[in-house]
């Protein structure tokens, strides 16, 4: 059961560890136990968007993550289950619907795809080296990897491709007027790609989590009704000997938010301090949908909102509660650097609890 619609089942589905709105059953991002790691991002496209219920494109990022043992077997599961069952439905928790269709970020250890998609059709990009971003706009020109067999037919008879020269997916599927929200995502993109540029050859998870907090080039948003509620940076070596490491958040605004570390092993501790409460009558279950509202928070999220008032009321305690937070983040990235350096094997009990230990320290901090 997804959000808002049965598929079939799998006979095995792969561990995961998710980030996503409280309500809905997929996640904006997240990753497996094999080290695959996907993200989502809206996009508004020549097809239209449809507000039958279908999936999501964040069910699809949980569907890739369960499913796929690799980046490209999530990818290929990942279409498949678009040209069965299709996309669509509100993304958001009101009853006034919100519909977009999707890119998609993948990787896993050895490789990384870009995953763009226009109602059903879609074309996919393998990234061979260097790096790459999306936001909220078709980026995929004529780098196209693979793509839905039916494709350029659509675009020819369509009248958005002469049926000669080379496919642009980005030129052929955009609008060519953007919703005004769009506009920001063109600067954001162009921004997160110069980042990008000026750290090759040296980027790091502390790169990452730097763009990720840039509020001066719009990446990190808490503006405009929209803000960043969640952020993810994943470590993934290419030595299979070594464990994949995923940093989250668990709260918005990673300017102000502490990077914990995740590890997948046998005994993972459950962090109850980031799963959100559930609701016998959820009214995202109810149909009509959403005609009423619940508190979705939980307890870490409440206790990061309470600190970050605390924060612009109060100067200097805000100052300090910040250093505090960002001397735990430094902590969990020592103890990161000593797991991977390979010189002390690590305790998979201590593993197991990471993530488990960082959260309860932040929580002592508020």
């Amino acid at each position: 059961q997804c959000t808002y619609v049965e598929i079939e089942q799998a006979e095995r589905t792969h561990a995961v560890v998710l980030s996503r709105p409280a309500w809905l059953w997929g996640a904006e991002m997240g990753a497996n136990e094999h080290g695959v790691c996907i993200g989502n991002e809206g996009v508004w496209t020549r097809e239209p968007v449809g507000e039958d219920e279908a999936l999501l494109g964040m069910d699809l990022v949980r569907l890739g993550l369960e499913r796929g043992s690799s980046a490209q077997e999530a990818l290929e599961v990942m279409v498949a289950l678009l040209e069965r069952h299709g996309q669509g439905g509100s993304c958001k928790e009101e009853p006034e619907p919100f519909t977009y269709h999707n890119t998609f970020l993948l990787a896993d250890r050895t490789e990384a795809w870009v995953l763009e998609t226009a109602g059903q059709y879609w074309a996919a990009q393998q990234i061979q080296e260097g790096s790459r971003n999306i936001s909220n706009q078709l980026s995929i020109g004529s780098q196209i990897t693979a793509e839905h067999t039916g494709l350029r037919h659509r675009a020819h008879s369509q009248g958005w491709w002469s049926g000669e020269g080379e496919v642009s997916f980005a030129e052929i599927f955009s609008l060519k007027h953007q919703p005004p929200r769009m506009e920001a995502a063109k600067a954001r993109y162009r921004a997160g790609q110069e980042l990008l540029r000026q750290h090759a050859g040296d980027i790091t998870v502390e790169t990452f989590m730097a763009i990720l907090r840039d509020k001066a080039r719009g990446i990190c948003v808490d503006s405009e009704g929209f803000h960043t509620a969640g952020s993810m940076v994943s470590l993934l070596p290419r030595d299979p000997s070594l464990p994949c490491v995923h940093f989250f958040t668990a709260t918005p605004d990673p300017s102000r938010s502490v990077f914990k570390p995740f590890v997948f092993g046998a005994g993972v501790k459950p962090v109850p301090q980031v799963r959100s409460p559930t609701f016998q009558d959820d009214p995202a279950k109810q149909i009509p949908r959403f005609q009423s509202t619940v508190d979705r928070r939980h307890e870490l999220y409440r206790r990061h909102q309470a600190a970050l008032e605390l924060m612009e009321r109060d100067q200097e305690q805000g100052q300090k509660l910040l250093q505090a937070l960002q001397d735990l983040e430094k902590q969990g990235l020592e103890r990161v650097k000593v797991l991977l350096g390979g010189t002390v094997a690590p305790d998979p009990k201590e593993l197991s609890d990471l993530f488990f230990d960082c959260v309860e320290a932040e929580m002592k901090i508020y």
